[in-house]
């Protein structure tokens, strides 16, 4: 399972290289945290419908998922039971956020670096492959054999909220890498559904459904940026899927896949901002219109759909869609014929051994032969362990058994086997966790979050008292648009700090990504040898467009330094050396992009407007005496 939290701007630039790989982003915070507070929703969810249907009311819970709901519209009629508009409607909403995500992932996130998605390749893979080979090893013939489908997939809100509960105390790492590992889950196991679990299919409307998804994939190239157009063509698009025979989740992933993600862009951001000040200067609706467009511009479609649509997802369609089909009868017999079964316990060790043995066996493989390498942070304990987690099958798992079996009771059956992986997996994933952490000393699965070296007034560029008490370091990139709207927010901390604030300068130049950064950053070191960084500073990040050498040049006079001297310190290896050295000290302190800040010695996540940063220098002062050091290993 694979939804997108609540999301804000991330305004940073990232390195294309993997050593200097995006730090980790709002949208993905928020994601991780909706995630898995979800998971107590649907555990909830999960154990109302067991109860429900053991009870003496089971009759009442079964009668209202066959309970028929129709849509009419002049002639037209789309009526179903109550447990299809579940499995094929609501279901579809939850793929179509799926596909959302896969598409932004793979547009501007955590999978557009081929070098990053090799290992999480490799171990999903893993993670689909082994599951399968074992429970056809187990599982008798029949519709049993044609339901190995039932363990390729991972619920994502359990394995978050699993993970909170019995991994280790900071997973940052771990957390995404097991993410990237669900999308390539999520893409095979709604191709699996389409492909392996519908019915016969209808040509016409199969064709007219593609054909909606080239017009979807053409709305972007006439600049539409309103979501309206693409809801309605993907909502077209899921009845002509349905009619087609193809199973619903087909349309909702394919629908996501082809609505486009993309960075916001400078001028579109500058825009906004524009917009947003005329109207605070004149607050009139007309104005407040066109503002609230501006801003919705600067935002893809994509992105502006996941914030709207993943709250319904994790906090409602997936509780729902769990209790319709989490209720199994267990009297009369049925929990021991599933407990005696080679189903149930083919779907156990298919989820549970499986996943395991899949993802930490492909993970094994890529990091052996040299062909990718775990994310900083994560020890092949943390592998181990995540991989036993992905064994929650949950949603995909009993979607599936829905699709797979008709027959009540090896239904049950398999229902059954998917809600004992989940409890096996939980309890392995606890073990694997402690022992690595016991026998291996792989505790954290997370960047580092403590600056490396200690700020040094010999060394480091600091604005302000250096003895100050309020420390803001910030990592930056002349060449970056954000870092340079940075410089405005530091300005305005230390017109309300005073003389309890300094500023620390240092060097992230990302020439993967702006190739005029590493010699601008030379530029300010060159100038910092006559006593004019911050003035030089300030110059090159107002004309971030002009960084060639000559322009150092014209800037240095300007600044009525000695030139020759300057561009003589420009070339030096000395100068070179001290840039590298901030470089070293923002990889080995945890930093994956630029703007990238520090409140004290402890890394800063979330937003780096004015108002947050203030609200940090101060909490950093208010804290236990110690709190912002590093810890002593």
């Amino acid at each position: 399972m694979k939804l997108r939290g609540k999301k804000t701007v991330n305004a940073q630039s990232q390195s294309r290289r993997s050593e200097l790989a995006a730090q980790l982003s709002a949208p993905v915070r928020a994601f991780m945290s909706t995630e898995a507070g979800s998971a107590g929703l649907l555990l909830v969810a999960v154990t109302v419908a067991l109860i429900w249907a053991n009870s003496p009311w089971s009759d009442a819970y079964t009668s209202l998922w066959h309970t028929e709901a129709s849509v009419t519209l002049g002639d037209a009629r789309l009526s179903m039971d109550l447990n299809h508009w579940v499995n094929d409607g609501l279901m579809a909403l939850f793929f179509f956020v799926i596909g959302l995500e896969v598409r932004h992932e793979v547009s501007v996130g955590s999978l557009n670096d081929r070098r990053r998605i090799v290992i999480p390749g490799l171990a999903g893979i893993g993670g689909m492959l082994v599951p399968v080979l074992l429970y056809l090893a187990i599982a008798p013939g029949g519709d049993a054999a044609r339901a190995w489908g039932v363990v390729i997939g991972t619920d994502t809100a359990f394995m978050l909220g699993a993970l909170a509960v019995v991994g280790p105390r900071f997973v940052t790492q771990l957390r995404v890498f097991l993410l990237a590992i669900t999308v390539i889950d999520d893409i095979v196991a709604v191709t699996v559904i389409g492909v392996v679990y519908s019915g016969s299919i209808n040509v016409p409307e199969l064709i007219a459904a593609l054909l909606l998804g080239v017009v979807l994939s053409a709305l972007t190239r006439f600049d539409v940026w309103r979501a309206a157009p693409y809801v309605l063509i993907v909502l077209v698009m899921w009845l002509a899927t349905l009619n087609a025979g193809l199973h619903a989740s087909i349309a909702g992933m394919l629908g996501g896949l082809l609505i486009p993600a993309r960075k916001p862009s400078r001028e579109g951001v500058e825009q906004a901002a524009r917009l947003f000040r005329a109207f605070r200067q004149s607050p009139r609706a007309d104005v407040g219109k066109t503002a609230r467009k501006g801003l919705q511009k600067a935002v893809s479609v994509n992105e502006r759909l996941q914030t709207v649509l993943h709250p319904w997802s994790s906090y409602v369609i997936v509780p729902v869609f769990a209790l319709a089909n989490a209720g199994v009868d267990l009297r009369d017999g049925v929990l021991t014929n599933a407990l005696g079964s080679s189903l149930t316990w083919a779907v156990v060790v298919g989820l549970v051994a499986g996943k395991t043995i899949g993802i930490w066996g492909g993970a094994a493989f890529g990091t052996r032969f040299g062909l990718g390498r775990l994310p900083t942070g994560v020890a092949p304990g943390h592998v181990l362990g995540g991989g036993a987690l992905s064994g929650l099958g949950f949603t995909v798992s009993l979607l599936i058994v829905q699709l797979a079996f008709d027959d009540p009771g090896v239904r049950a059956e398999a229902t059954v086997g998917v809600l004992l992986a989940a409890v096996f997996a939980t309890v392995l994933g606890w073990i694997v966790f402690h022992l690595a952490a016991v026998l291996k000393g792989q505790t954290d699965a997370d960047l580092p979050r403590y600056l490396d070296r200690p700020v040094d007034p010999d060394r480091d560029h600091i604005l302000g008292p250096p003895e100050a008490p309020l420390t803001l370091v910030e990592y930056g990139d002349f060449e970056c648009p954000f870092c340079a709207r940075a410089t405005g927010v530091t300005k305005e901390l230390r017109e309300r700090f005073g003389d309890r604030f300094r500023y620390v300068f240092r060097h992230l130049p990302l020439p993967d990504v702006h190739p005029h950064s590493e010699l601008a950053a030379r530029a300010a070191v060159a100038a910092d040898a006559q006593g004019r960084f911050w003035r030089m500073h300030d110059l090159l990040y107002q004309h971030q467009d002009e960084l060639e050498y000559e322009d150092t040049a014209g800037y240095a006079a300007e600044l009525g330094l000695d030139v020759e001297k300057f561009l003589r310190d420009l070339d030096a290896e000395e100068t070179a050396e001290r840039v590298r050295a901030d470089a070293a000290s923002a990889e080995a302190s945890g930093v994956r992009g630029a703007p990238t800040f520090f409140i004290g010695n402890r890394r800063h996540t979330g937003p780096y407007d004015a108002e947050t940063l203030a609200r940090e220098l101060e909490a950093s002062v208010d804290a236990p005496s110690g709190a912002t050091r590093a810890p002593s290993e």
